[in-house]
């Protein structure tokens, strides 16, 4: 028998029901009691698609009330001593104190987990750092899915990597994994001690930064590493994922694991290496079913591509999806307004499970018996091909005849710059924000209400126009120089602008978890893109008719709109960035036009769109800021450009971000201390810099202390005169009230400053 498994599902809910409980929670509205029977249910209901499809091991473990790395670091013991807490006696209320923070410490630092829109909490290593297992609550969810009739296979991130993704807050005197893994390596041996005395036969240890370009010294710590988690009583199946690991194949092969997992989504070119030099004793898990996008898989060719790989590994071949489910939407049969010919292309994580079972059948009984699948998933791969509606021969022919030199700027920044002084008049350390305030629930309400066909255009028209109206006011009251109109109108920032482009389409609840209880409903571009009207001029235009201030327009970056959107598979990644530039840039000039001329093109996923291999970074940065440089050519000099970055390591590209040639840059920096602003100063970076002044996912209002504190640190390291202050990000997951507070914290600390300054 071949084996179907996967490492992890969607855990938030077919409809977000997980997000609605915890908030509750946070709010009093829920009781703990209350929250935890509706995380069961989900569990529940989660495990049950899965034997129902036809898996033979679900998982455990890769469910989470906030991030499953916070999870193990909490059932390791290993959380900061500065929150005070006892590991092992851990509330709930306390574990999501470490995510969010709480009145005296800063929430854990939080960053994408690798080149996905996922955040994770980073673990702090320090000195002290101790580990102490409390695996109760795994323990827990095991002999929930055993009573339940399952098999399981507990999924955990594995040691190496954990050490390797978490951050030194201070200097142990000698490399990270020499002080740390000699900590850890006791602790996740308990841990797989105690799982195998509640039956665990299999668990799957995932180690991706095997696919990064990881250094030596991290990779001579697997033998000696997995040695010692051999003998604890249960089977390691090692689990890699988002790029090719074949320059590892005799290493992995070589460990004391009885399996290892390959991605053959993202690298298909690794099969033929493992399929042959890696031990036919050992599993081969392959991931030929992409758990990351959302179109079907072509079935005949999975399982061609399979079958020689069967006849040599025989039972030892186990099937599964590239990755964990758990950057899928959950189920497409809930979906009952995609146009049906886009949507007979696509598969959500339900039906992606289908689909294995469908290869799991043929792989053990021909493909006879699976004929009628078969010729259904032949027919929608043709479709697909040649279908009308992908295809739009003028974006092509513009894209094609774009003259040489259409991506740069008229003048270079130091010409720009004085331009834009001229007219724009700031004062020392200029203040603005990011972009969003507060989505309130009058907002959404309004929103639904106006797609639902229950308020007429015009009353939501006024309704938008209202809190646009009130939100300059109170930048106005603030004293905030360069304000915004707040978004109030935009329910994401990627969605709001793909549900105006050609070529875009959208789902109903095709929700994929971000961090925490957020969750984001991405996009999807299944054809050419283009911008067939103005998308945000009506709003801009009338926020800045409120001020004489300048209005701050805001757009999502080519870069940034594809990536988290579920993107075509069809045509290069680089062509679909440059589609996209263009329909921006129309938008850009039409802002221009009607006097907004202060433009942020936001580009935070820049840093998690580039490959994982080093080797491929340069192609992708070359086309990736060109497609940023092209949504703003043509704008004046006296136009000024600003980008946002954030939550992500910038560290290693500068270079290429100083490319993009933004007049203004924000970066989130407050929960690393300043840190990442620290690499641009020591770059030297050339334009204006805004790094954030305080953390806007915790709820907490920075003390001035706090505030002044990451200033002075900001002014240490830029220029003042190129030196602007802001918030992290923007601010529609917080509340009025809050927000009110932190902003006048940031401005009361500026004005401090800058009076400093004057004298």
């Amino acid at each position: 028998m071949n084996t179907f498994h996967l490492s992890g599902y969607p855990r938030v809910g077919a409809k977000r029901e997980l997000k609605f409980a915890v908030e509750a929670y946070w709010k009093g509205a829920k009781s703990e009691a209350e929250l935890q029977e509706t995380a069961a249910e989900i569990r529940r209901l989660n495990w049950a698609t899965q034997k129902a499809a036809g898996a033979d091991l679900v998982p455990v473990g890769d469910f989470s009330f906030y991030d499953h790395v916070l999870d193990l670091l909490c059932t390791l013991g290993g959380i900061p001593s500065r929150f005070g807490f006892d590991a092992a006696n851990l509330t709930l209320e306390q574990y999501f104190q470490l995510a969010r923070g709480n009145a005296t410490q800063m929430a854990m630092e939080m960053t994408k987990w690798f080149d996905t829109n996922y955040h994770f909490i980073v673990p702090e290593w320090s000195a002290d750092t101790s580990f102490k297992v409390n695996a109760k609550n795994l323990i827990a969810q095991i002999k929930e899915a055993k009573a339940q009739g399952h098999d399981i296979k507990p999924t955990l991130v594995g040691p190496i990597t954990l050490t390797y993704l978490g951050k030194k807050k201070e200097d142990f005197g000698c490399r990270i994994e020499k002080i740390l893994l000699p900590k850890l390596l006791p602790a996740y041996a308990q841990l797989l001690r105690e799982l195998a005395a509640e039956g665990v036969d299999w668990i799957q240890i995932d180690e991706p930064i095997l696919a990064t370009d990881v250094a030596q010294v991290w990779l001579d710590a697997f033998a000696p590493v997995y040695k010692e988690l051999a003998n604890t009583g249960v089977r390691i199946i090692l689990g890699t994922y988002f790029a090719g690991v074949a320059e590892h194949v005799k290493l992995l092969g070589s460990l004391p694991v009885h399996g290892v997992h390959i991605d053959c989504v993202r690298a298909p070119e690794q099969l033929a290496v493992f399929a042959e030099q890696f031990p036919t004793n050992k599993v081969l898990s392959v991931g030929l079913i992409d758990g990351r996008n959302v179109w079907k898989a072509n079935l005949t060719q999975v399982i061609d591509t399979l079958e020689p790989v069967k006849a040599k590994f025989q039972n030892n071949l186990w099937i599964a999806p590239s990755c964990s489910l758990l950057h899928s939407p959950q189920d497409l049969a809930v979906e009952e307004k995609l146009n049906g010919e886009i949507k007979s292309w696509m598969a959500f994580a339900a039906q992606k499970l289908v689909e294995l079972g469908v290869v799991k059948r043929a792989l053990e009984h021909g493909k006879d018996s699976v004929a009628a699948e078969l010729k259904a998933s032949d027919a929608a791969a043709a479709d697909r091909a040649t279908n009308k509606l992908i295809h739009n021969d003028a974006v092509k022919a513009r894209l094609a005849n774009l003259p040489k030199g259409a991506d740069q700027r008229k003048s270079p920044f130091a010409e720009r710059i004085k331009a834009q002084q001229a007219w724009m008049n700031l004062p020392i350390l200029p203040t603005t924000t990011i972009g969003s305030f507060p989505q309130t629930t009058e907002i959404r309400h309004a929103r639904a209400a106006f797609k639902k066909g229950e308020l007429s255009a015009a009353d939501y028209d006024a309704a938008m126009k209202k809190e646009i109206a009130y939100c300059v006011e109170v930048q106005e009251k603030l004293n905030i120089d360069v304000p915004v109109h707040g978004e109030a109108e935009r329910n994401d920032m990627v969605e709001y602008f793909g549900e105006q482009l050609q070529g875009y389409c959208f789902t109903q609840f095709g929700w994929v978890q971000s961090y925490g209880s957020r969750c984001v409903k991405p996009p999807i571009i299944f054809g050419d893109v283009s911008r067939p009207n103005p998308m945000t001029v009506y709003w801009s235009t009338y926020a800045q008719s409120l001020t004489k201030r300048p209005m701050k327009g805001m757009l999502t970056g080519p870069v940034t709109m594809f990536k988290w959107s579920f993107v075509r598979n069809d045509i290069p990644l680089s062509e679909v960035a440059k589609q996209i530039a263009l329909a921006l840039n129309d938008e850009v000039l039409d802002l221009e036009k009607a006097g907004i001329k202060v433009i942020q093109i936001d580009e935070p996923a820049i840093r998690e769109a580039m490959p994982l291999k080093k080797s491929q970074w340069k192609e992708f940065l070359d086309w990736a800021c060109e497609s940023f440089r092209l949504s703003s050519t043509g704008a004046e000099d006296s136009t000024q450009i600003h980008t946002h970055m954030c939550y992500s390591e910038f560290n290693d590209i500068l270079d290429a971000i100083a490319s993009m040639d933004a007049d203004v840059i924000t970066i989130e920096t407050s929960r690393s201390d300043m840190e990442l602003l620290t690499a641009f100063g020591d770059f030297k970076y050339p334009n204006d810099i805004g790094p954030g002044v305080y953390d806007i996912h915790s709820p907490r209002v920075p003390t001035d202390a706090e505030v002044e504190h990451l200033l002075r640190k900001a002014m240490e390291v830029v220029p003042v005169e190129r030196l602007w202050v802001n918030p992290d990000c923007g601010l529609k997951t917080r509340g009025w009230k809050e927000t009110l507070e932190q902003l006048e914290v940031m401005m009361r600390v500026t004005e401090k400053l800058r009076a400093e300054l004057k004298k």
